[in-house]
């Protein structure tokens, strides 16, 4: 699987427009950046900026240090909404001044196509009454693709990747992409944002 997932990663954003975002939003060329929930292509663009990097599995943190991280970035699946707890955390880990970026899908585009029926809260996120905005985020929309070489290479990777769903995807694309709109939450450690 995690040869598949780099494939499809291989697709995403090859333009770099969403690691471009994150240095506008968090200066993160040569600072200290505390990378929540990996990600293997999203680590190698942020060092490629130039961040010292530091990785943790999961939103709470564990292991690293109090005021270890100028910037703290989480990525997708580990921030699901704005709770108390992982939004303490992270402020512990940045040092005064620092930022929290969260990257969320914002939908209103194709890959939202393959949105989960099970979580309600992902077409809420983005709404002004979403948890974010309501937490003292503020948001900037990231106007991603999917891109690939032909419309066999889309259905061959989409539905080796993504089964069933990616395959009708795929199926429907009038060109070989996909838009793809991000979400990157932002506000300074303490809550302004």
């Amino acid at each position: 699987m995690a040869a598949l997932d780099g494939r499809l990663a291989d697709h995403i954003d090859v333009e770099g427009k969403l690691p471009r975002a994150l240095d506008a939003l968090g200066q993160v060329a040569g600072r200290d950046v505390a990378l929540i929930g990996g990600g293997s292509l999203r680590a190698r663009q942020l060092a490629a900026l130039g961040a010292r990097l530091t990785q943790a599995d999961d939103a709470r943190a564990t292991g690293l240090p109090d005021a270890s991280a100028d910037v703290v970035v989480g990525l997708f699946s580990e921030y699901r909404g704005v709770v108390t707890d992982e939004i303490a955390e992270a402020d512990r880990v940045l040092r005064p001044g620092g930022r929290l970026l969260v990257v969320h899908d914002y939908g209103r585009d194709d890959v939202s196509r393959l949105g989960d029926p099970e979580r309600p809260e992902y077409r809420s996120w983005s709404r002004r009454d979403g948890p974010f905005l309501r937490g003292g985020f503020k948001v900037r929309v990231v106007h991603c693709w999917w891109t690939f070489a032909s419309s066999d290479e889309a259905i061959d990777v989409l539905e080796a990747a993504l089964g069933e769903p990616g395959r009708a995807l795929a199926a429907s694309m009038t060109r070989p992409r996909l838009s793809h709109n991000v979400a990157v939450y932002h506000r300074d450690r303490g809550g302004r944002a």
